[in-house]
């Protein structure tokens, strides 16, 4: 995957602590991008994880609506309407 340049402006001490992270994890000082990725990457994938769960909490969920399956299908095509209607006005 491509990489790309950015610019982080940092207190002190939250870069103190990712020079230290480097030394430990890297051996070297200078692999504070690294640091930066490694964390950055574990967060997001912690975050989708997160997102996953409470999706099949929802999905398990004990349904309290009562509706047909004609109803739904009317429902779910005046939605459908909705979004049509929001994107092309985007």
């Amino acid at each position: 995957m491509p990489r790309r340049r950015t610019t982080l402006v940092l207190q002190d001490s939250t870069y103190t602590k990712l020079v230290e992270q480097s030394l430990r994890r890297f051996g070297t000082p200078r692999a504070v991008s690294k640091v930066v990725d490694t964390m950055v990457e574990e967060s997001a994938a912690a975050d989708s994880r997160q997102k996953e769960k409470g999706i099949l909490k929802l999905l398990y969920l004990k349904k309290v609506a009562k509706t047909t399956p004609r109803e739904f299908e009317k429902d779910r095509a005046k939605l459908s309407q909705t979004f049509e209607k929001i994107k092309r006005n985007s």
